[in-house]
């Protein structure tokens, strides 16, 4: 099934050292399982440290210090080709072009197209389409359709993906081993145990993002975590890259998630650290290049993510943004509109995160 699978998510020889054009960031190698057990223990330590120093402190974690990578691109892969589906669908309904959440898909035609393609029957599908929160309307909109996918479905299943072309559903990837499979459980224990302990310290527990190849599945992951933790405050915090063409879709989305759930949003908003060699690899594996264009484009996307979810601790007090940038406009940009949109600092709703040598000194009067 090599050929199947598509070229932004097979592992490459030539990239295997995800070091190459990145000097900002800490790249992690898949060692053993013993290897993983020690990161975490590492990350403990930091939580344990941060919680001890100060009140409502940060940590940050990788999810590829906490298991085999190849497990997060092979989910990747996954996640991205079922939302491509729910937009070949809504396509054939003629809803190309609208925004993410604007696309909603007639349940019965949903049905039907399922059925045909062995996915479910339609008596399977139609009890998934009228639970409390699916298919009230008839329609079904992307979140919907994301609910199917997630933490009860057997990952097995997951690996079989529809081809619109052929109508059939077609194997992704050879079925797991015994052992990947426990690799996977392993990693998703790892993130249990360490958001277990941010709660119980009192400290956020930030999950970095990394490659576009790797976001999926970590996204996707975190999405889960904050659905358990976030139910009162904001523990886990997402983050998400304003270089990528797709933020801003992926940030709305995941902020409408937290309103229909009831759960506190939380996020780290970066530009990003991989564009050199997210760049390099789109163009010799032969994909889009998921980066903006241009620098100005970035920003552009950094200020609409950043401005939506502002609006979003105005009118619901339960988002929360870490703005992660060295930009001297980009926190201006937040402080004049925490002051127009009433979002006092004493809130703890909006945090600022620099690190030291990589940008000028600035200093601004937050409390005023």
């Amino acid at each position: 099934g090599a050929e199947q699978r598509e070229k932004q998510y097979r592992a490459h020889r030539g990239f295997g050292d995800r070091r190459g054009g990145v000097i900002s960031a800490r790249t992690y190698f898949y060692a053993d399982e013993a290897k993983c057990d020690q990161h975490m223990e590492t990350f403990l330590r930091c939580i344990d440290a941060s919680g001890g120093s100060s009140e409502n402190g940060f940590s940050a974690i990788k999810l590829t210090a906490l298991g085999r990578p190849q497990f997060l691109l092979q989910f990747s892969e996954v996640l991205v080709k079922w939302r491509r589906f729910f937009h070949q669908m809504a396509a054939e309904q003629g809803q190309a072009g609208r925004a993410a959440l604007e696309m909603k898909l007639e349940a019965e035609k949903l049905q039907e197209a399922l059925a045909s393609l062995g996915i479910a029957t339609k008596a399977e599908s139609q009890h998934w389409f009228t639970g409390e929160n699916l298919g009230m309307s008839g329609t079904v909109d992307l979140l919907d359709w994301n609910s199917l996918i997630d933490s009860r479905t057997k990952l097995s299943k997951l690996l079989l993906i529809p081809n619109m072309q052929t109508g059939q559903l077609e194997p992704l990837l050879s079925r797991f081993t015994e052992e990947e499979d426990l690799q996977m459980k392993r990693m998703l224990q790892r993130m249990d145990v360490l958001a277990k302990r941010a709660a119980e310290k009192g400290v956020r527990l930030m999950v970095d993002a990394e490659q576009s190849y790797f976001q999926p599945a970590i996204s996707r992951l975190t999405l889960e975590m904050q659905r358990r933790f976030n139910r009162d405050r904001a523990i886990i915090f997402n983050t998400y890259q304003c270089y990528l063409k797709e933020a801003y879709d992926n940030v709305t989305v995941d902020v409408e998630l937290s309103r229909r759930e009831g759960w506190h949003f939380g996020t780290k908003l970066v530009r990003g650290a991989y564009m050199e060699q997210e760049r390099e690899r789109a163009a010799k594996i032969g994909y889009e290049d998921p980066i903006n264009p241009t620098y100005e484009k970035t920003n552009e996307m950094y200020h609409r993510c950043l401005d939506y979810i502002l609006e979003e601790i105005k009118h619901s007090r339960k988002a929360n943004v870490m703005v992660a940038s060295h930009n001297e406009d980009t926190v201006k940009f937040t402080l004049r509109r925490m002051m127009e949109l009433g979002i006092h600092p004493s809130e703890k709703k909006v945090c600022f995160g620099q690190l030291l040598g990589m940008c000028d000194q600035i200093t601004f009067p937050l409390g005023e």
